[in-house]
């Protein structure tokens, strides 16, 4: 049996992973800085290890023949990024493990290109942006020198999944309770959305299908390019009601960026919210069969039952 360490297990995107690999029958061990893991992880083998603690992470992946890398500090703490990659690129050396990650959006800068291919450059013109691009950096230099196999997978925002601390559950879905729809930016401008669980089902793939992946690969996973007012008929159809729609107040954080640092750093990358994208593959469904994906409205619907959201599936389970 395959054996998998899934790093961040406890995190939004760390869970989901680790739940699909249990589903698609791995040995899946659950690394978190507190050892424990969420209910939801059951099959899951918990154990304790640290992103900044290089020996401590070694040891909690001994034996595995794959390291998922879920790991992602908050948004006023990126500083820990590329040192957290370096202690994993140790950790996967030391196993002579297949490093499996996650890579974003943020490498192409602003203005974004309208059209993500997995060939467009990268030009990073924020922080956030250059620490990604150092990390990619850092994947393929060990993957050239033959230490470090790395298959990376690039998504959109996340949505769905039972964790918190992403764009949907913050800002978009944050009081549809209340009937109220508020978009992060201009309600007709195409973004790039992953939901987790397809997300999650083709890093499986992936894994199932090495044999046709080189020593470093870098890939897309276009998943719901849509704008909010598609977004939004979804969530109505999900909640059975109409949604006032509503803006997110950016001249707020703006005027605080100064005094408030997360807000600093959510203005960073407002620029996300104010350009259109979006994620093309050439070879992803040549790699792993058909690309998952899951129809808007069901993938909204799914996200808000995650939330706990009243929807019309929801109230009918619970009568």
């Amino acid at each position: 049996m395959t054996k998998i360490a899934i790093l961040g297990a406890n995190g939004r995107l760390g869970r989901v992973v680790a739940k699909a690999f249990i589903d698609a029958g791995y040995e899946v061990r659950a690394i978190t800085r507190s050892g424990k893991i969420a209910a939801e992880l059951t099959g899951a083998i918990a154990v304790a290890g640290d992103g900044l603690d290089r020996e401590a992470l070694i040891r909690a992946t001994e034996g595995v023949d794959i390291i998922f890398n879920g790991l992602n500090p908050i948004y006023t703490d990126w500083g820990k990024c590329l040192p957290m990659a370096e202690n994993v690129m140790a950790a996967c050396r030391a196993n002579d493990a297949l490093h499996l990650a996650p890579g974003s959006v943020y490498n192409y800068g602003s203005p974004m290109p309208e059209v993500i291919t997995e060939d467009t450059p990268f030009h990073p013109t924020t922080e956030k942006g250059r620490i990604r691009v150092a990390m990619e950096d850092l994947f393929r230099r060990e993957a050239e020198a033959g230490r470090v196999r790395t298959i990376l997978l690039r998504a959109g925002d996340f949505f769905g999944g039972t964790g918190s601390g992403a764009w949907f559950d913050l800002i978009v879905a944050a009081k549809m309770d209340k009937g109220v729809y508020t978009a992060p930016g201009p309600v007709d401008l195409v973004h790039e959305w992953a939901y987790l669980p397809d997300l999650a089902k083709a890093f499986v793939g992936l894994a199932e299908n090495l044999d046709k992946l080189g020593s470093y690969e870098s890939l897309n996973f276009p998943d719901h390019a849509v704008t909010d007012l598609e977004i939004k008929a979804a969530a109505e159809k999900a909640l059975g009601r109409t949604l006032k729609l509503t803006s997110m107040p950016w001249w707020v954080l703006r005027a605080g960026s100064p005094f408030v640092a997360m807000w600093r750093e959510i203005v960073s990358m407002s620029y996300l919210r104010f350009e259109p994208h979006r994620l093309v593959s050439a070879r992803l469904e040549g790699i792993i069969g058909t690309i998952p994906h899951t129809p808007l409205h069901k993938a909204v619907a799914g996200a808000l039952d995650d939330l706990s959201v009243a929807t019309i599936d929801r109230v009918s389970k619970a009568a």
